[in-house]
């Protein structure tokens, strides 16, 4: 059965319609031409779809689109500053500490990075937190690793994109 819904993705409404089947990660690409977020294991075990989903980490292979109608979606390519101000502080981070090889995965690792870093800002711990109740969360290499570990990355450059995040979280 298909249905109209309405997504806001990278700051723009856009209208469609969907198979109620339709994860948001095939309306992403197939529909609205989105190639931001890839689609790497399609199981939800590889984190290359990450998405922002109002304002929250998301895997857009798990996730369906009419479960999202007037969501405010934001991938990798809606964190760059649409206005010309260039890349967002991860994106240039990761460049600078080349946290990449082939890059496939690098989308998700950013945008799951982002929400990371919101998380973390608001509090929440982790598997890993010293202290759980604490509201200060410290981001250590470990805490990053623990915070990151949905978003594989099969050339091993964790190497580099553990540094890539810690120096945007410690400005």
């Amino acid at each position: 059965m298909d249905v109209e819904i309405t997504l806001r993705v990278d700051g723009t409404e856009h209208r469609l319609t969907v198979d109620t089947r339709t994860t948001l990660l095939d309306a992403l690409r197939e529909q609205l031409g989105n190639t931001s977020p890839k689609k790497g294991c399609d199981h939800g075990q590889c984190g290359a779809c990450t998405l922002l989903v109002d304002g929250r980490r998301a895997l857009g292979c798990l996730a369906l689109a009419v479960a999202h109608q007037g969501a405010d979606i934001v991938t990798a390519a809606g964190l760059a500053d649409g206005d010309g101000g260039g890349l967002h502080p991860l994106q240039r981070s990761f460049i600078a500490h080349d946290a990449f090889q082939c890059g496939y995965c690098t989308p998700g690792q950013i945008v799951s990075a982002c929400g990371m870093l919101a998380e973390a800002e608001a509090g929440w711990p982790s598997a890993v937190s010293k202290d759980p109740g604490a509201t200060d969360v410290v981001l250590d290499d470990e805490e990053i690793a623990e915070r990151m570990s949905g978003n594989l990355c099969r050339c091993a450059a964790y190497a580099n994109i553990v540094p890539a995040i810690a120096e945007v979280a410690h400005r």
